[in-house]
């Protein structure tokens, strides 16, 4: 029949309209910014880079994976070097440029060594249209506390993870015999 699409449209209209006096859980609007919906453990929006106690201590090794994966090309990485111009196991430059970042969290699955995690900060308005949206290391990075506060469930799986591999390349402690 002609126009049931449109009927059936308009009963949900009515029937959410009037359930809404009765029920919040009808309310379907939500007065933004004084009330906002929690967000989902795993909810994506921008990445950052976690160190777990010091800044010093990122766990980026500068392996180029999350840059190559980048649909966007969105992340720029430059690995550190010492004095004699030998390579060291951490960016001197990582950059993401968050004016081109779609948010689609591949750099955070092909991430081996669990280093950038997708935040839950969305509220990043900026003046400027492009540098202010080209954001650096030092503006990447965030504690593992934190971490742990936005996604416990992922933390406890990881920490347990890396408890375990650092069991592994450690020797046994030995007593001595007398």
């Amino acid at each position: 029949m002609f126009g049931l699409g449109v009927l059936k449209g308009m009963w949900v209209t009515f029937k959410n309209f009037v359930l809404s006096y009765f029920s919040k859980d009808h309310l379907v609007t939500v007065q933004y910014p004084e009330e906002k919906i929690p967000e989902k453990e795993r909810f994506r929006n921008f990445p950052f880079l976690i160190y777990d106690d010091k800044p010093e201590d990122l766990r980026c090794v500068s392996c180029d994976i999350c840059a190559k994966e980048c649909p966007p090309k969105c992340i720029t990485i430059v690995r550190d070097s010492d004095a004699q111009g030998k390579p060291l196991k951490r960016p001197k430059v990582f950059d993401i440029d968050f004016s081109i970042c779609m948010n689609c969290g591949i750099c955070e699955e092909v991430c081996p060594f669990d280093a950038i995690f997708m935040d839950h900060e969305f509220e990043i308005a900026e003046f400027g249209r492009f540098e202010d949206l080209n954001y650096h290391k030092e503006d990447l990075l965030k504690s593992n506390e934190y971490f742990a506060k936005i996604r416990p469930q992922d933390v406890a799986r990881i920490d347990a993870k890396r408890r375990e591999k650092t069991k592994k390349t450690e020797p046994p402690q030995t007593t001595p015999t007398t």
